[in-house]
């Protein structure tokens, strides 16, 4: 049961049971607007009730929704009932938000435990409204799905050879154009900053790969960093930091799921989606400290950190995508560590080559549920770039804004496209986030859609 916070009970049915409920807990009736109340009904039903204020965000009504859901999904129903009350505008927003939130967490995730998975939740019956057209919601949902299911696969089972035959099916499914650059292309491109990473894997499978839909309209491109795993190369990480390193392709991941729910919107756009597909391994080969690499739009690069491979795979993988001449450009990566140190895990960062473009991210962020800040892109910090052998250093060896610094740095294979660089901070969030309830969030779907529909 949803229902405007402090409006009383709308003359729901079981009200009175309610109301018992929190006279026994020596709670008051706007209890419900601060934390979901679940009591059970006679008969045995599980009911769950819930207060929201009209004026409040986005990302808090899907953090209060999903705790709600959450009540009955621990259940693992096969179906949930969903009744909004108030006037007309807040039971459209109630059951958009509510149905969305129900998507993304009822729906079975792929799972290696070897007790039987629970089914997933398959009927929602949707009360107090009628006729409502839930294509967005559903899209959005898809694509985080998608998302999440491909940035959980563990390392053995998402190498940079699987990763691209599931793209190769996901393309032939959707009617999506496809182009791979394997290594042996890349070597003729001269792409050295990607090259350099992908040395350090014996199975040389990486690769760019290159997707397009085709729609009428503007031009615009997602770019998404793709690195299966990350051991930190030469530079090795830690045990404590290497962990969830598979989730390092999460970018990727998060650009696809743009694509798809792009495509089941039908959007007027033409749309093309890069992935930057690789793995950051530590062999004889691997790249190290103190090699000058030639990028593929001819800058030579310094090497002064291997865990910094990141900024190196995207530069290429930009440089393709900006040869294109796209209208606007948005990657998307789990690139620093600093803009975690900066936000936590509860926000991500944007920086942008234009203020209105970044303008746009944190507007688009409000009103999707996934919140941004936006950091500048200042000119004076090249410095810190600057580089006695090369044309430019990879990074610095100080954790000093490193989220800026990287930002400067990818600038630099843009050419002059209007861009949009998403730092995903919230990739991951222990005990779930805004909508999603898995520590997985599929952040960035949702507000890479809103960008995109903002720049139709």
């Amino acid at each position: 049961m949803v229902m405007p916070a402090g409006q009383g009970w709308f003359g729901a049915p079981d009200s009175t049971v309610v109301e018992a409920a929190l006279k026994r807990r020596g709670k008051k009736a706007d209890a419900v607007a601060k934390s979901p109340l679940a009591v059970e009904l006679p008969g045995g039903c599980l009911s769950v009730w819930l207060g929201l204020d009209a004026g409040k965000s986005t990302f808090d009504w899907y953090e209060k929704l999903r705790k709600a859901l959450q009540h009955l999904l621990d259940e693992s129903p096969a179906e949930v009932e969903i009744a909004v009350y108030g006037d007309d505008a807040f039971r459209d927003r109630a059951a958009r938000a509510a149905v969305h939130v129900a998507w993304l967490n009822g729906a079975a995730l792929t799972r290696w435990k070897s007790d039987k998975p629970a089914p997933g939740l398959k009927r929602i019956v949707l009360h107090g409204v009628a006729g409502l057209d839930l294509g967005h919601e559903r899209a959005v949902a898809e694509g985080n799905l998608l998302t999440r299911e491909l940035t959980r696969l563990p390392p053995n089972l998402l190498t940079p050879a699987s990763y691209r035959k599931q793209v190769r099916a996901l393309a032939k499914t959707e009617g999506w154009g496809i182009e791979e650059y394997d290594i042996a292309r890349l070597t003729k491109l001269k792409a050295g900053a990607f090259l350099a990473v992908a040395r350090g894997s014996s199975h040389q499978d990486a690769a760019i790969v290159r997707l397009t839909y085709s729609g009428k309209g503007k031009a615009l491109a997602l770019v998404g960093k793709g690195i299966c795993f990350d051991t930190g190369g030469h530079n090795l990480k830690p045990a404590r930091y290497m962990h969830n390193m598979h989730d390092d392709m999460n970018g990727s991941a998060v650009a696809l799921g743009i694509l798809l729910a792009a495509t089941r919107l039908k959007l007027p756009v033409q749309l093309e989606c890069w992935l930057a597909i690789a793995e950051n391994h530590l062999s004889p080969e691997a790249y190290t400290q103190n090699e000058i690499v030639t990028a593929l739009n001819g800058t030579t690069i310094e090497v002064i950190h291997t865990d910094a491979e990141g900024r190196m795979v995207l530069a290429d993988t930009l440089t393709l995508a900006a040869r294109e001449k796209p209208a606007a450009m948005i990657d998307f990566a789990t690139l620093t560590g600093s803009m975690a140190v900066a936000l936590g895990e509860r926000m991500s960062g944007v920086i942008a080559n234009r203020d209105d473009l970044a303008a746009q991210a944190v507007a688009a962020g409000q009103a999707s549920g996934e919140r941004v800040v936006a950091f500048p892109l200042p000119e004076d910090y090249d410095e810190a770039l600057e580089s006695q052998v090369a044309d430019v250093k990879q990074c610095t060896l100080d954790s000093e804004a490193d989220h800026i610094l990287a930002a400067r740095f990818l600038s630099r294979f843009v050419a002059d496209v209007p861009w949009l660089h998403v730092d995903l901070s919230a990739s991951r969030c222990k005990g779930g986030l805004g909508a999603v309830a898995s520590d997985v969030t599929g952040f960035g779907v949702a507000l890479g859609l809103a960008v995109l529909e903002g720049l139709i």
